[in-house]
């Protein structure tokens, strides 16, 4: 008797690698490990804001790089960032950027960084702010950027007090969002050049060099210390500005 089957046929899958031999993911697999859904990681890859994919045959797998800079895009969310204001950083970075680059700005993100925003209901807003908010309230506090939308809810920004305080001076809406853009406009280009001078004095001459996990550990937390301290100079750097302008006009 003679038979003609495959006994104990297995076989396996081979995850592909890149040039370099770093494994590539599928976009399900690059979401997952980003913590992003499918939709959204494909969405940013739509934008523009991810390297196209590399193509073998049907499918179209994604490397390391798409990961750090999707990486990088968590933590711009995470800074507070708007969509646009995520593009508009990103349009400054080569999609070529190599992993290190990408690294290095996430690094200076983080250090400049808060604790991540939660998202509020208007209740939870309301009793953040100690009294009741109405519809236009909370529209005022999102124009002067002392709230976000976020879906059905909102998050807080830095300026949420001082903001609350504004609804009560009666003064138009107009002026103060003349004023937030103002101080956005600067406080962009002041953070540019704090972050240019933290990669390029700090940040890069650290990773070139050989450190122990000690040391790597006593660097992370002077970033802390060190985050501190720029706020506070950058508050009494105002205040000083601001009085000089205060002299200047009594004395004219």
């Amino acid at each position: 008797m003679t038979g003609s089957g495959v006994e104990g046929v297995v076989t396996m899958s081979v995850q592909p690698v890149d040039d370099d031999g770093e494994a590539l993911l599928t976009v399900d697999e690059l979401a997952a490990a980003t913590g992003m859904t499918v939709r959204t990681t494909r969405y940013y890859a739509g934008l523009g804001l991810l390297p196209p994919p590399e193509r073998r045959g049907r499918m179209a797998y994604y490397g390391p790089q798409h990961r750090a800079r999707l990486d990088l895009i968590r933590a711009l969310q995470d800074h507070g960032f708007t969509l646009s204001a995520i593009e508009k950083y990103l349009s400054r970075i080569p999609l070529e950027a190599p992993i290190e680059d990408l690294a290095v700005q996430r690094a200076m993100l983080t250090s400049w960084t808060s604790e991540k925003r939660e998202t509020l209901t208007r209740r939870q807003v309301e009793k953040r702010a100690g009294r009741r908010l109405s519809d236009e309230d909370l529209d005022t506090l999102v124009k002067v950027q002392g709230l976000r939308r976020e879906g059905a809810g909102y998050q807080v920004l830095a300026p949420f007090d001082s903001a609350v305080q504004t609804l009560d001076l009666h003064i138009p809406v107009d002026s103060f969002v003349e004023a937030s853009a103002a101080i956005g406009r600067h406080m962009d280009e002041l953070a540019d050049e704090l972050t240019a001078i933290l990669r390029d004095k700090i940040v890069t001459p650290f990773r070139e060099s050989e450190h122990s996990e000690e040391e790597a550990a006593r660097f992370e937390q002077m970033f802390s210390r060190l985050r501190q301290l720029t706020l506070e100079g950058v508050v009494a750097g105002f205040q000083h500005a601001a009085n000089q302008v205060i002299s200047r006009s009594l004395s004219s």
